[in-house]
């Protein structure tokens, strides 16, 4: 069930039945985490149900870096994470997820670094994958839109003002080509950042049935400047190919199901502005047991 609060009760309610309406007949398995600040808006379903993360888990490796290092980077490791977080550079994300873990196994990388930060964040439903296969990641609607409000915010406690400037500065530059999902709709007046992720999970027999050949597509955006300071994290699976058509079509319809969503909370929150329509590049034939 959608649930949702602000300060303007009928906005709550509008929220309400157009973000239901917006799952409504979607295959797809969702959840999602939305807030606005200046109204004082929070809307959620199901924010504690628990996806693989995909490349949506690099925002906990930035996160977990900057607060490693205290906001301060070498120049390599400002290399590594533009290219992670701007490309979705998947190299970069290991070399930093290992940099961030005890390597004593170096086949089972334990991310020691990480989950230090995911509890002082406060992310305690995040689970970091255990054998080195960063984009199996579990994670939760609920925590990304904490790591939002962290990189949004002006809370110190957890990563100073400059690391936070970085971070957001980071998803703002985000390629053309991976700006869809949640920024669909947003205003155009805003500065929007973001990050996608995006695995199709193999047919093997070390994949749980019900998990093989689907398509997980995540997106996680805050959108800032201009009055504005929201952040929406829309988690989706269940996005089958049916037999014999082209395996982009479950990408595409994950896509489709994020921006169904994020189109009817913007429209709502900002009536009348004009909205922002991302370009998607053409969908992916075969990613099979890959991360993005």
């Amino acid at each position: 069930m959608v649930h949702c609060s602000s300060h303007d009760g009928r906005l709550a309610k509008k929220l309400t039945g157009d973000i239901a309406n917006a799952l409504a007949n979607r295959s797809s398995v969702s959840s999602l985490s939305f807030y606005d600040r200046p109204t004082k808006t929070k809307c959620t379903f199901k924010p504690s149900r628990k996806y693989d993360s995909a490349s949506v888990v690099k925002t906990i490796i930035l996160g977990a870096l900057l607060y490693e290092k205290g906001g301060i980077l070498s120049e390599s490791e400002a290399t590594l994470a533009h290219k992670m977080i701007t490309e979705s550079d998947n190299s970069s994300a290991t070399t930093l997820w290992k940099q961030l873990s005890d390597l004593k196994d170096p086949k089972r990388p334990n991310p020691v670094k990480i989950k230090e930060f995911l509890n002082k964040a406060g992310m305690r439903d995040t689970v970091p994958s255990d054998d080195g296969y960063w984009g199996l990641t579990q994670v939760t609607a609920g925590d990304q839109s904490k790591l939002l409000r962290i990189f949004s915010g002006v809370d110190s406690s957890v990563l100073d003002g400059k690391a936070r400037s970085y971070a957001l500065r980071l998803m703002s530059q985000v390629q053309a080509n991976q700006r869809w999902g949640a920024t669909a709709g947003a205003p155009l007046d805003s500065l929007i950042h973001v990050k996608n992720g995006w695995l199709q999970r193999g047919q093997g027999a070390d994949v749980e049935p019900f998990d093989r050949g689907d398509w997980k597509v995540n997106s996680m955006a805050a959108i800032t400047g201009g009055g504005h300071n929201s952040g929406l994290v829309v988690l989706t699976e269940n996005n089958r190919v049916p037999e014999g058509r082209p395996a982009g079509e479950g990408w595409n319809h994950g896509i489709d199901s994020i921006e169904t969503i994020s189109r009817a909370i913007y429209r709502d929150v900002y009536p009348g502005a004009k909205g922002y329509h991302p370009s998607r590049p053409f969908a992916p034939t075969d990613l099979s047991s890959t991360a993005r």
